[in-house]
């Protein structure tokens, strides 16, 4: 009965998803493309037996990236097939891994959507990354013996809440999984709670990302064009109305030729943070058009780019990471922990709890509670160049000391795959 009811409202909301699609194209136009693989209709097939794995979007995809690369290592005789949730995450799918992964969407979670996808595409495993739940989507892989395990498990206080609100359709799905790795005690035990079964703790993949083997040199060339010599604070992954409280904190800064370095979270929003650069009177130049040295009166770089997120953390000096001012819960600030530069971050981080708070105590990143604070820690960590090498060393030892979890969970798929 709880599916049922939730069956119904879906196939409630169904026509009005094309002008959701429509509206969300007028900003992104990818939205307008693949429409018929959100309802389950596929061009492209696969020759091989297939992996499956769910990532909604860029976060997820990037996670997967060591998850995917081992897979394909030990199992050559299968397709890996991505499925996304979102133009980005799509896009991100392929410039990680070309064409030697299948990429659609996941349909829409309706269960004649989801049995055309799975008849289409038959799996022989599939993995949901982090905190996707769809409910149609776990009953019809239970009902074709279709083994379905959550990867890379977390789960919010704020999620838990909300799942428990339809406790019963919730304890229904996750115990409809066969087999849930969770990312720290924590999250383990708030899966248990909402009636989740064969939960095992087995670490956060994202911990196992490995920088491009040309980072390094790609961030000195950015470097060189930002200023061998300009001190430079980037602002990674910025969300809406964060850019605002970043340009305040800059313009009170007293750093000799500081540049400040914008990278926003998601790339529909570059148009708007241009515009407001441009209302403040910031002289600004964009990363697409970063082709010959900075003028000493460049006070920010726009990142309009796609795919360089190693690459500014290469270049710069001190590495905020977006998402955490304002109450959206932060963004991964263990890449830039891989690229051992000092981190700072927000008060609100409660989707990253234990990963942040692991790292403020190994003395590689610290919180910032606002503005003012965010101003006083730059000021600090520009005036100390000993402090800024000993939190860059700190944060590389910080990102190597929790590796293991991509292992775990490809022994965790091999043992579904014989």
């Amino acid at each position: 009965m709880p599916r049922f009811v939730y069956t119904s409202v879906l196939y409630l909301i169904v026509p009005f998803v094309p002008l959701r699609l429509l509206w969300r194209g007028l900003r992104q136009p990818a939205y307008l493309k693949h429409w018929r693989e959100r309802f389950g209709f596929y061009a492209m097939k696969s020759d091989k037996p297939v992996i499956w794995l769910h990532c909604v979007s860029v976060g997820e995809t990037r996670a997967a990236e060591p998850l995917v690369k081992l897979l394909q290592q030990r199992h050559p005789q299968h397709q890996i097939l991505i499925t996304h949730s979102t133009p980005t995450g799509r896009e991100t799918g392929e410039q990680l891994f070309g064409n030697t992964v299948l990429r659609v969407y996941l349909p829409y979670d309706l269960p004649d959507a989801v049995g055309r996808f799975l008849r289409h595409f038959k799996p022989e495993i599939g993995m949901l990354m982090e905190t996707e739940l769809w409910f149609n989507l776990i009953a019809a892989c239970k009902q074709r013996n279709i083994p379905l395990l959550l990867v890379n498990a977390r789960l919010s206080q704020k999620s838990a809440h909300g799942y428990a609100q339809a406790s019963k359709l919730t304890a229904q799905g996750l115990a409809s999984l066969s087999a849930i790795a969770a990312q720290t005690d924590i999250d383990a035990e708030r899966l248990q709670n909402l009636g989740a079964g064969n939960v095992k703790v087995m670490g956060n993949i994202k911990f196992d990302v490995n920088p491009p083997a040309d980072a390094i040199e790609k961030g000195q060339q950015l470097r060189d064009l930002l200023g061998k010599n300009r001190p430079v604070f980037l602002a990674a992954s910025t969300r809406d109305g964060e850019e605002t409280l970043i340009l305040d904190a800059i313009t009170a800064l007293q750093i000799p030729n500081l540049l400040t370095v914008i990278v926003p979270r998601h790339p529909q929003r570059f148009d708007e943070v241009g515009n407001l650069l441009k209302k403040r009177g910031i002289h600004f130049q964009r990363r697409s058009q970063l082709n010959a040295d900075l003028p000493l009166t460049t006070q920010v770089v726009l990142g309009d780019s796609m795919g360089e997120m190693f690459t500014y953390y290469a270049a710069c000096d001190v590495a905020f990471i977006g998402g955490s001012l304002l109450p959206l819960g932060g963004q991964n600030l263990i890449e830039a922990c891989t690229m051992s530069k000092p981190v700072l971050i927000g008060p609100h981080t409660f989707n990253f709890t234990l990963a942040t708070e692991q790292a403020i105590a190994a003395k590689a990143a610290w919180r910032v509670k606002n503005t003012d604070d965010l101003v006083t820690a730059l000021q600090r960590l520009f005036g100390d160049s000993e402090l800024r090498q000993s939190m860059s060393w700190a944060a590389l030892n910080f990102s190597q000391s929790a590796s293991g979890a991509t292992e775990r969970i490809a022994d965790l798929v091999d043992q579904y795959l014989g």
